[in-house]
């Protein structure tokens, strides 16, 4: 069966089992819609704190003039076609991003002409048996005068990669909050952003490391002083041997607040300080907002794990004194992807909802596993 044969027999199929009338052969809609399904980075397992999925992202673009609608996306098995996640209704509505789009009005699942959905995918997996390779299926509506019909396209088999590093942890003590961690309507989960013509999604995984104090608060004294934050000056620590590969230095602190910025925030200057490391497997650890003057490596250098490299600071887009951290797949703070990665041992001691309101429990140590959004953890 040819191609374009097998996607009019399925796409009739849906519609007579749901009950709509196919369009007639003059309204030229025996053809699939032009419409473009990819997936720009196969996933890899991460392990977190809250069980095993996979994280990564769908675009669906319609490449047609005439409007479509995404009704329901399906991640299977490739092995077994079993299903591992369905979204439909609000849970797809949920899911999706509309790039350059603004406004709660703008229903999401419509695709007019020229126009790209990205689904944000959380699937949930069993570690031990979790599948070598996946597929989306993808369903979509046309409709017109006196006519409507669904098709689905039927993904390829995408690979799916278990090797996430294990590292050890970039900070010690705490308690430490895995401020906007992974989960998948965080803004590091949804910071896609285009460097040299790709959009790319190097924070995917990216957690902002604040340290707060047993009333839950990140500083004492005088909020707009750096010096009071318990954050502001702690060792950022090299997370596993490998290569310093590019540092920025120089740039001042930033006063404590919302909109507070030392200096213009642009591609050179968002990470604020930083450092970045190939640790290797083509796998690079991205330090952010270092204090100026701190940085004790320069590009070339080699670094052990658990070398203090730098001190935590509030430079480049950053409101207070943190450190954010990712792994991504290439020396680039945002031109690259962020891929999941395993420290080797953490304890968590509680949760919060806000810097301001968190809830303390008994220490449970974590072994080989990544935190998720507003975890509290404490390291070795």
């Amino acid at each position: 069966m040819s191609r374009s044969k097998a996607w009019r027999v399925l796409a009739l199929g849906l519609l007579l089992a749901a009950g709509i009338p196919a369009p007639a052969a003059g309204q030229g809609a025996q053809l699939p819609p032009p419409v473009e399904v990819r997936v720009p980075k196969p996933p890899t397992v991460a392990l977190t704190t809250d069980g095993s999925a996979l994280v990564y992202e769908l675009h669906v673009t319609n490449l047609g003039a005439q409007p479509v609608t995404l009704t329901h996306v399906e991640v299977r098995a490739a092995r077994t076609s079993r299903t591992l996640l369905s979204l439909a209704d609000s849970a797809l509505t949920r899911a999706i991003a509309r790039p350059g789009l603004t406004g709660s009005s703008t229903d999401r699942t419509r695709l007019d002409g020229g126009m790209r959905a990205v689904v944000f995918l959380w699937v949930p997996v069993t570690a031990s048996s979790a599948p070598d390779s996946i597929r989306n299926d993808v369903t979509l509506e046309q409709r017109g005068e006196g006519w409507a019909r669904a098709t689905t396209f039927v993904g390829p088999r995408l690979p799916v990669a278990t090797d996430a590093p294990l590292i050890g942890p970039p900070l010690r003590g705490g308690p430490w909050l895995a401020a906007n961690g992974p989960s998948n309507g965080s803004g590091h989960r949804r910071a896609m952003i285009a460097i040299d013509g790709t959009p790319d999604i190097a924070q995917r995984f990216a957690i902002d490391w604040v340290k707060i104090d047993d009333s839950s608060s990140t500083h004492h004294g005088d909020p707009a002083n750096n010096a009071n934050y318990y954050a502001e000056g702690n060792d950022a620590l090299a997370v596993a041997d490998g290569r310093v590969v590019a540092t920025k230095d120089g740039l001042p602190e930033n006063v404590p607040g919302a909109e507070s910025r030392a200096v213009p925030i642009t591609l050179e200057t968002v990470g604020g300080n930083h450092i970045i490391i190939d640790i290797g497997g083509g796998h690079y650890a991205f330090y952010a907002h270092l204090k100026p003057g701190s940085l004790r490596v320069k590009v070339g250098d080699r670094v052990k794990r658990g070398q203090v490299i730098a001190h935590v600071g509030n430079t480049g887009n950053s409101t207070e004194p943190h450190l954010h951290f990712h792994i991504s797949d290439a020396n680039s703070p945002l031109g690259s992807e962020g891929i999941p990665y395993r420290l080797d041992s953490f304890q968590v001691v509680g949760a919060c909802r806000s810097f301001t309101s968190c809830e303390r429990r008994a220490p449970v140590t974590h072994h080989g596993e990544i935190p998720l959004a507003n975890t509290l953890v404490r390291f070795p």
